[in-house]
Order: structure tokens, then C-alpha cells, then sequence
């Protein structure tokens, strides 16, 4: 099993689901995005503060793998760790069904940075997430 460096728990939401009243995949996507926005902000460099020091990170690939769907009223535990490959932060997401302990969705996003509008290694969010890299 992974060793997550960061939890999020959240509810599903009615007007997050589609016809079949299961949540629709885009909102997957959405669950991935805040989790990772509030582990930056946990770990000190909130988007806010990347935005104020000129730095963007652009997402470059994401996978994601549906395994058993979320409905309404649901509470997810929305996991992630992260390491480096290059120039790449590698996103390693997992968000479980906090009642059934089960897998709903397994992704891994991908993304680099900008920085003054120019492509970068990431040294500066390589150096603000240290500690939480693998």
C-alpha cells in the first residue's frame, strides 16, 4: 500500500451526479484538483502564493482509473503522494469510499512547471515540498 502524505475528506453532492445518480466522472477530476490544491496549501505555498511568485504548474497528463462509483451523500477520503521524475511532480491519487474502506478512483496527474512564463525544472516547489517528495 502507498504511504500518503495527505488526506481530504469530502461529501458528494447531489448536483455532482448524472443520470445514472452516480457522480459523473469530470467531478473526479474536480475532487483530484482541490485535494491537491489543499495539500500545497498545507504544506506552505498555497496556488495563491505560487501565482505571487510567478510560478504556474501546468498539468501534463493525467490518468485516472474508475472502480467503483461514488453517489450522493457518499463521503470520500481523497488521498495523494508525490514525487519527482525529472521535471515532472508525479500525483499519485487514490479516493476511497470512507464507509466501504473501497477503491472508487485511482489517478496519476502529472505536471511541470512555469516559471516567468518559461518552462523550469520545478526547483522552487521541488525546494518548498522536500520534505513531502519520494
Amino acid at each position: 500500500m502507498n504511504e500518503y502524505i495527505f488526506s481530504l475528506t469530502l461529501k458528494v453532492r447531489d448536483y455532482e451526479l448524472d443520470s445514472e445518480g452516480i457522480v459523473n466522472n469530470a467531478n473526479y477530476l474536480h475532487y483530484l484538483e482541490h485535494t491537491r490544491h489543499e495539500f500545497c496549501d498545507m504544506a506552505g505555498f498555497s496556488f495563491k502564493r505560487m501565482q505571487e511568485s510567478g510560478i504556474i504548474p501546468v498539468l501534463n497528463r493525467i490518468e485516472v482509473d474508475y472502480k467503483i462509483p461514488l453517489r450522493s451523500g457518499d463521503v470520500m477520503e481523497s488521498k495523494l503522494w508525490v514525487e519527482m521524475k525529472g521535471v515532472r511532480f508525479i500525483f499519485h491519487q487514490d479516493i476511497y469510499n470512507k464507509a466501504t474502506g473501497k477503491l472508487s478512483v485511482r489517478a496519476v496527474v502529472s505536471c511541470v512547471c512555469v516559471e516567468n512564463g518559461k518552462l523550469t525544472r520545478g526547483d522552487v516547489l521541488a525546494n518548498a515540498f522536500k520534505q513531502y517528495l519520494k
